[in-house]
């Protein structure tokens, strides 16, 4: 039974290998490793300290459903949606954009329940603060290595990280990497951005006409929403919480200084914006590196073969697009590319 490692606990890791299961059951161990303290990547959710109800989401804040791939991805919308994972979005959000024919869903349990669902199906073995820094081919198989604990070995790996990240792996994965494949890989490139995650005392009021709203006028805030209210959660039981996403100018700007300086600049611009709003009991600061694909892979083939004997490929929405369809798609590719070659004999 081969042994197969996904580096990355976010959509396309999570959904690769929840396909993964259901085309290839009983010929695969699946193991799952991910830097971070939990599932998500950059559909993450996170929790207050004092109650674990009350959330927010850090990335991804809806999904849209555009026409072209309500069609093409409608078993995994529908699926999600027969689940209570996904629900259709009703609350107000300003200044939204949509194309026609769209619609939004949003998660009532926030969105990394998604990746949670995708995961659990799976059957995978999943571990967290797993951080992947090199890669080498021992006897015809990969040994992995990690910033804390024993290599292990691995019969095919998949890399969904951001790309930037793929290109740091040391060991022989830098000299395996082809030099075109090289040039390719280093032509992706992500938009930055903070996000801040703002934590009520139960009883809070806050009082706006909207659940979410798109800021145009601001140099440093791009998007507000109050997160229960954008996913239709009442919070008499639970303070209310708001997520804050900054712009991608200032997210650049402000990429290499530390969160706790950057904190209060975001905190300061909040209060211009909504002068009223109460103080929170707790702030969280994210900064995200790698938001979204700003240049994708060349051609968007969804995943492209590092070496191929073992097998060795990686995929994610650098090599499509940023969103929940370009990750489907890229776990699509993936598990085609692993498919066919167990029906080949490999």
């Amino acid at each position: 039974m081969a042994r197969i490692l996904i580096v990355g606990a976010g959509l396309t890791g999570s959904l690769c290998a929840y396909l993964l299961r259901r085309e290839l059951a009983n010929k695969l161990q699946l193991v799952i490793w991910d830097k971070a303290r939990g599932a998500g990547g950059r559909m993450s959710t996170s929790r207050s300290p004092s109650n674990p109800n009350c959330i927010v989401d850090l990335g991804a804040q809806y999904i849209t459903v555009t026409p072209d791939y309500a069609q093409k991805h409608k078993s995994f919308y529908d699926e999600l949606v027969a689940n209570g994972i996904c629900k259709a979005l009703s609350a107000a959000v300003e200044g939204m954009v949509m194309k026609e024919g769209s619609y939004n869903l949003v998660t009532p349990q926030g969105v990394s329940s998604i990746v949670k669902y995708y995961l659990s199906q799976s059957g995978a073995d999943v571990y967290y603060e797993r951080h992947v820094t090199k890669i080498n081919l021992r006897e015809g198989r990969w040994e992995v290595f990690r910033k804390s604990g024993s290599p292990e070995n691995f019969d095919i790996v998949v890399l969904t990280m951001p790309v930037p990240q793929i290109l740091q792996l040391q060991g022989d994965i830098s000299k395996l990497i082809k030099e075109s494949q090289r040039r390719q890989l280093e032509t992706v490139s992500y938009s930055s951005r903070y996000a801040l995650g703002l934590f009520y005392e139960t009883g809070t009021q806050i009082d706006v006409p909207w659940a979410a709203k798109y800021i145009n006028d601001n140099p440093c805030i791009r998007f507000i929403s109050i997160d229960n209210k954008k996913r239709n959660v009442e919070f008499s039981e639970i303070g209310p919480s708001l997520v804050v996403h900054t712009s991608v100018p200032f997210g650049k700007k402000h990429l290499e200084q530390e969160k706790e300086a950057v904190q209060p600049l975001i905190l300061k611009q909040l209060d211009s914006i909504l002068p009223n709003l109460p103080q929170p009991k707790y702030v969280k600061c994210h900064k995200w590196r790698y938001s979204q694909v700003t240049e994708a892979f060349p051609d968007c083939p969804g995943q492209i073969t590092l070496h191929s004997k073992p097998f060795l490929l990686c995929g994610g929405d650098g090599f499509t697009h940023s969103n929940f369809d370009g990750c489907t798609e890229s776990a699509l590719r993936i598990v085609e590319s692993l498919v066919s070659r167990s029906q080949h004999g490999h």
